[in-house]
């Protein structure tokens, strides 16, 4: 059967601690037809960090002009430094029939909401707070101040997840990803995602 497809603009947000990231890289790397978005940034690029590929490191000048020219779904500024996804890169990929994942905070996610109304939405949460606590501290890499932070910021954060399609609770890991899978899968036969032609014989 001949058959073509739009792809889908994948939104993911969750707090800090919740598994956001380890079930994105999972559908990434199990599910070939989903490509991360590729944000531009103004920030210095890291030590390996290659542009194009982590990011799209611009000067501010750039940045001031892709702004001007309405050249991006969703920009924030964060940490004096400033990020924002390029509607190019994600249009011309769903065009292309590939499938592009947004991981982005509550903010970002509900711009991106307005500009694409037909973006799929998913939220992460944690079993409880206490659990999203430990995860927090059991990470070993944040000073116990940026913990309080992350854990305030998942306190302004979760009663937001009505806005979002879909609602995954990560208490274990193989299920959560499972329901991840299965919201992917269905939302790939979506009538306006998915175009067969059915043959005479």
């Amino acid at each position: 059967m001949e058959e073509t497809r739009k792809g889908m603009l994948l939104v993911v947000s969750g707090a800090s601690g919740t598994g956001k990231g380890t079930l994105v890289s999972r559908l990434l790397k199990e599910d070939p037809s989903f490509v991360f978005s590729v944000s531009a940034t103004t920030r210095a690029p890291r030590e390996g960090e290659v542009d194009g590929v982590h990011y799209h490191f611009l000067t501010e000048a750039q940045y001031d002009e892709l702004l001007a020219k309405d050249a991006f779904l969703e920009h924030a500024t964060v940490h004096a430094n400033r990020y924002g996804t390029l509607k190019e890169e994600v249009y011309s990929r769903m065009e292309q029939g590939q499938n592009v994942l947004l991981d982005i905070d509550t903010q970002g996610a509900f711009n991106v909401m307005a500009a694409a109304p037909d973006c799929v939405s998913v939220f992460i949460l944690p079993p409880s707070y206490a659990e999203l606590k430990r995860r927090l501290e059991g990470r070993n890499t944040e000073r116990p101040e940026d913990i309080e932070r992350r854990f305030a910021n998942a306190r302004q954060e979760i009663p937001l997840m009505d806005r979002y399609q879909y609602i995954i609770v990560n208490d274990d890991l193989d299920a959560a990803y499972a329901q991840l899978r299965a919201i992917t899968l269905a939302e790939k036969q979506r009538s306006n995602r998915y175009f067969p032609v059915v043959p005479e014989a």
